[in-house]
């Protein structure tokens, strides 16, 4: 009898952490299914709309295009601010936001370029790629000539919601 129970309540403990592996393991697949919708979306948002605006140097880009998830200037949360709540109060009215994919991720997205203020990106400060000085090739003795670089960074923050009440967020930044 006393082995019985021993064996009966080994059983049960085998039945719990194989349900709460199991656990795991779906949240683990609901969050990277999740990152995967997120890095979806980003793509789209630079290859549909802010590629084809920077390749045309649209001027437009230089405000905010509301219709779009664009913002000109920078916006960063406030000092001890989670991105979570920075998100559900300022971003969230400002994003786009795209039906829900097979798996039922729901994914918004705001565009965000790393700049100061409005305006073109000679005339703001804005967060761009360093200058490469060139040891060569210059025009007078003894100076360096620069090589500078008309990129801009933007940052694509995407805020993914899915099935267990998943969040994720993807954050990529590219220089166009």
């Amino acid at each position: 009898l006393i082995i019985l129970i021993a064996m009966t309540l080994g059983g049960v403990a085998l039945v719990r952490s194989v349900d709460t592996a199991n656990l795991v393991a779906g949240n683990l697949s609901f969050r990277e299914s999740a990152v995967l919708a997120g890095e979806r979306a980003t793509e789209q948002a630079v290859i549909g709309w802010l590629q084809p605006m920077t390749i045309a140097k649209d001027p437009s880009l230089h405000a905010d295009s509301a219709a779009n998830g664009y913002r000109a200037v920078r916006q960063d949360p406030p000092a001890g601010t989670a991105w979570d709540t920075f998100w559900n109060t300022t971003l969230a009215a400002q994003a786009i936001t795209a039906a829900p994919d097979a798996a039922n991720n729901t994914v918004s997205y705001v565009i965000h370029r790393l700049c100061d203020g409005a305006g073109a990106p000679h005339t703001v400060s804005c967060s761009k790629p360093p200058s490469n000085a060139n040891s060569g090739g210059s025009f007078s003795a003894g100076a360096v000539s620069t090589i500078t670089s008309s990129q801009v960074y933007y940052r694509i923050t995407a805020r993914i919601a899915g099935p267990r009440s998943t969040v994720a967020y993807v954050q990529p930044i590219v220089a166009l």
